[in-house]
């Protein structure tokens, strides 16, 4: 035995003092003895060997290299690093705790603190989420109406120009007519509409609309079909015997020279539209003055406020029963109803809503014929006008004249009526005494 040998041998491994180094002794790792137990032989001597554990690097502490002192000892161990000394090592675990055991809490046994709320979209994002939904409603809106002016029935040279015919006036005048066809009705609907087996046309019903430029409110003016004007080319006749002669090209003819007024544009509708324009905006209301009994109009209606259907409302328009004066009772009765189904189909409900506003459109542009100038935004004027609760009143008349084609016709009040059409051609407010004339 050497001397070293001898020296490690006499001193005890927990007085404090180093051993002195051996010439083959090599860097240890942690946990390794402190100095080489000699090798077993013979009996004593193990059967297998042991697997040779790599040493492991000791990384210097970035904290020790800031401060200038000396760097502490780090080793890994199932890749956690621990500092020397600095407690007890543990395995690495799992976070979903397989093999490894349960997920690892934190020092002190608190839980973990949970995730914090979700970002809420931002402002810029918003708004471009609205915007695109505007633009989505504008594409469908623009599309829908193109979709409904192709579907617009025109009628050829019903404004045509003539000569001596009333130069153009402010405002915009239409001339809306109500006639008797029967088109498009069987006989078992003639039946029940009780519209009789009448063949061809005839108007049952004329009103004329001006919608003025300012800000004064649309006025709705009747013009009963039995009234006695000077039909051009016929003499004198019944208004409604326009139509019967020449058609609708006749009839704007004879209302311009009568009234002196320009008229912009026309639009008719007959017993089947009727019916249907009504029952596609689910019906209208419409408050019954008095009680209604007419077996010729198919009508029995109680007095008070009331939703018509479409076939009600047809009668409750034709009857002739009520009232002194029962052709002006009528025409109270169309403008009437005239304002209420407009309104109606104009209401918000109705438009936003598709299931009533496609069919709506459908029945409309099926019912109604205009001339050819006519387009889907001269309806759109055409319905906010009629939902601005228009001034609505009658020709002013007084008196019958006998007629050629026999009988007698209404006479105008020739002073009372030349003072509403001038005040309609010059785009002002109807006097309030013609108004209420009649």
């Amino acid at each position: 035995m050497s001397e070293d040998d001898r020296t490690r041998a006499m001193r005890s491994p927990g007085d404090g003092r180093p051993l002195p180094p051996r010439p083959d002794d090599g860097l240890r790792s942690g946990g390794a003895p402190a100095h080489q137990a000699p090798p077993l032989r013979g009996a004593n001597a193990p059967t297998h060997k042991l697997p040779t554990v790599p040493p492991a690097p000791e990384p210097s502490s970035p904290r020790a290299a800031d401060d200038g002192g000396p760097s502490q000892g780090r080793s890994r161990v199932y890749g956690r690093e621990r500092s020397g000394g600095g407690g007890p090592v543990r395995p690495l675990r799992s976070p979903s705790g397989g093999s490894g055991g349960p997920p690892e809490q934190p020092r002190g046994g608190a839980s973990r603190a949970p995730r914090g709320p979700r970002r809420r979209p931002s402002g810029r994002l918003i708004v471009k989420i609205i915007a695109a939904f505007v633009v989505a409603l504008l594409v469908t809106g623009v599309g829908l109406l193109f979709w409904i002016d192709s579907r617009l029935s025109g009628i050829e040279g019903v404004l045509d120009d003539y000569e001596g015919r009333p130069d153009d006036t402010p405002g915009t005048n239409w001339l809306l007519v109500g006639s008797d066809s029967r088109k498009g009705l069987s006989a078992a609907q003639r039946k029940k509409l009780a519209t009789g087996r009448a063949v061809g046309q005839r108007t049952d019903s004329m009103m004329l609309l001006h919608i003025p430029d300012g800000s004064d409110k649309p006025t709705l003016v009747s013009l009963p079909r039995d009234s006695a004007v000077t039909i051009p080319g016929r003499g004198r006749d019944k208004l409604n015997s326009a139509y019967a002669f020449g058609g609708p090209k006749l009839l704007v003819r004879t209302v311009e020279t009568v009234t002196g007024l320009h008229i912009d544009n026309y639009m008719e509708i007959g017993f089947a539209g009727f019916v249907d324009i009504v029952d596609a905006v689910g019906g209208v209301e419409i408050n019954v003055r008095a009680a209604v009994d007419d077996p010729k109009a198919g009508l029995k209606l109680k007095k008070g406020t009331q939703v018509l259907n479409g076939s009600q409302a047809l009668g409750y328009v034709r009857t002739r029963k009520g009232g002194a004066l029962p052709d002006f009772e009528r025409t109270k009765r169309q403008r009437q109803f005239l304002g209420a189904v407009v309104k109606k189909a104009a209401s918000p409900g109705v438009l936003i809503n598709p299931f009533t506003s496609i069919p709506l459109a459908m029945s409309a542009t099926d019912a109604v014929e205009v001339d050819t100038g006519t387009g889907v935004f001269d309806m759109l004027s055409l319905g906010l006008s009629m939902g601005d609760s228009p001034v609505t009143t009658v020709v002013p008349f007084g008196g019958e004249e006998s007629v050629a084609s026999g009988g007698t016709a209404i006479k105008w009040d020739r002073t009372k009526a030349v003072a509403l059409f001038d005040a309609l051609k010059e785009d002002k407010p109807v006097p309030k005494e013609v108004i209420d004339a009649n």
